[in-house]
């Protein structure tokens, strides 16, 4: 099994080569819109989402296999101990995708190969990522 960490690459090039860098920024913008909105996950993020959609574009740049900018800027991402401060529940889980879902879809330019998969490897992160019933 591929570790979460591994950058996601395709003989067409890495993701993130297929994908932009420029669309990759509006994916997270558009997320971060939602997930400020949603009721189950908006309680456990700051009101302002500024630093913290840097960290994932950060995350996502190097995740997608483009330049390792979150690790060159905050070290190893050991997302799971940097996120076992938040109650994160199935549902969150579920919720965050969803938004995940929805900003991918709505993003212009994403074409949906590349959409389903990213979605694909976040899914498996975001199981990771629960640490409470």
């Amino acid at each position: 099994m591929t570790p979460p960490s591994a950058p996601l690459t395709l003989s067409a090039g890495t993701l993130y080569e297929r994908i932009g860098a420029d669309t990759l920024t509006e994916v997270v913008t558009r997320f971060y819109g939602l997930v400020a909105q949603h009721p189950d996950l908006a309680p456990i993020f700051p009101d302002d989402l500024t630093e913290t959609a840097q960290k994932q574009l950060a995350f996502l740049t190097g995740f997608t296999g483009g330049p390792p900018l979150y690790h060159e800027r905050y070290g190893h991402p050991r997302l799971r101990a940097r996120h076992l401060p938040f109650e994160i529940t199935p549902q969150r889980a579920q919720a965050w995708l969803a938004c995940m879902r929805e900003a991918l879809r709505a993003t212009p330019g994403l074409a949906e190969p590349e959409a389903r998969e990213l979605y694909a490897a976040l899914a498996r992160v975001a199981v990771h990522m629960v640490n409470s019933d």
